[in-house]
Formats: C-alpha cells, sequence, structure tokens
C-alpha cells in the first residue's frame, strides 16, 4: 500500500468522533488498487491515481468520500450517490455499513484505475 506519512498525521490530529471508519475507508481505497496513492489535498486525504480519485469530507456524524468525477467512472455503481455534473459521494455513519460497501467502494476505485490506465 501507498501510505503517505501526512495523512497518518492528519487522521492523528483529526480526534474525529469516527476516527475508525475514516481509518477503514483508507484501507479499503488503498487495498482497491495498488497504483493508488494518497496525500493531503484542500487540507483533507485525497487520493490519487492519474488524477484526483477521490477525498475525504467528513462531517461529525459521516464520512463522506468524495469522487471528484464520479459521474465519469465507467459501470454501474450505485453507492456514488449525487446527481450534479461530476461530483459523487460515498457516505457511511458505521462501521458495518463501510464493510457492507467495501465491495461498492472498491469496485469504483478499480474502475476509475482501469479507466485510467487505458488513457
Amino acid at each position: 500500500m501507498n501510505r503517505n506519512p501526512a495523512v497518518d498525521k492528519w487522521l492523528d490530529d483529526a480526534d474525529h468522533p469516527l476516527d475508525v471508519i475514516l481509518r477503514r475507508a483508507r484501507e479499503i481505497i488503498l487495498e482497491a488498487d495498488a497504483r493508488v496513492t494518497e496525500s493531503i489535498k484542500w487540507q483533507t486525504p485525497t487520493f490519487a491515481f492519474k488524477g484526483n480519485i477521490a477525498s475525504f469530507n467528513p462531517s461529525r456524524n459521516v464520512v463522506s468520500i468524495m469522487f471528484h468525477r464520479g459521474a465519469e467512472i465507467p459501470g454501474d455503481h450505485p453507492r456514488l450517490q449525487g446527481d450534479g455534473r461530476l461530483v459523487r459521494t460515498m457516505r457511511f455513519t458505521e462501521l458495518t455499513q463501510l464493510e457492507a460497501g467495501r465491495a461498492d467502494l472498491q469496485a469504483a476505485v478499480r474502475a476509475w484505475c482501469e479507466w485510467k490506465s487505458g488513457q
């Protein structure tokens, strides 16, 4: 996995009430494809491969993962929500909900990587 110490520090400093969900979401995203990297961008963890895939956008009650160009990701990804031109999100409030959505989260990340590797 392409772990970045800056993201470790961000998670430690955030002291977020949904810390366990944030950390597990990070693992799930990084495990989806070995080409995914992470950094701190826009003051939050951001995941990338040939462009920005997604960023955490957590509030106190929900872990929201914003897919910057989620509407363009090839395939069917029912957990990606939103009706804007580009942005889609996945939201999780409980660890069990995240684990239930693990395959969908990883499928969206993998689809992005496959799409971008073909360009």
